[in-house]
């Protein structure tokens, strides 16, 4: 089995959960450090996550919400077949940024790229921020989003 000891930065996908005796799991969104070399398409690396140690299941299970940024260190195994997520032992957590908008239960938000969206099952309006906060627009539907971030990004010169 290949292991590694390695620290990686990433977003929290989905609201951490309580694990077997003690334990808390987490999926943790990784992109390559420099963007510009993959495929516009290419998808992101997920690293299922897991810790034992009492004040990381601690700080999981009330202080981190989805899209939080966070440094983790731990025991890296390789996955044993194509297709399935490496899996991520922590034993050590830093949270380098927080989300913006607090866990939203009966919604939905997502990033794309460094943008964050929030999907509400009672609308087709799609609220568009930036990944630090900075209000975009409405997107009319979910198909308009894209538009609405190529917008944001020509009035802006990128910077999002």
């Amino acid at each position: 089995m290949d292991t590694k000891h390695c620290a990686v930065d990433g977003w929290v996908d989905a609201i951490p959960v309580p694990g077997p005796r003690g334990t808390a799991t987490f999926d943790l969104v990784v992109r390559p450090a420099d963007i510009d070399t993959v495929e516009e398409d290419a998808p992101d690396t997920v690293i299922s996550c897991t810790s034992g140690d009492p004040r990381i299941t601690h700080e999981l299970l009330t202080g981190v919400q989805p899209s939080d940024l966070l440094r983790v260190t731990g025991t890296l195994v390789q996955p044993q077949a194509p297709g399935e997520p490496a899996r991520l032992t922590v034993d050590a957590l830093e949270v380098l940024d927080t989300a913006i908008v607090p866990v939203l239960r009966d919604m939905v938000m997502d990033r794309y790229g460094d943008y964050c969206v929030i999907f509400d099952a009672d609308t087709d309006a799609v609220p568009v921020f930036t990944a630090h906060g900075q209000w975009v627009g409405l997107a009319d539907n979910p198909d308009a989003i894209a538009i609405l971030i190529d917008i944001h990004e020509r009035v802006t010169g990128g910077d999002a």
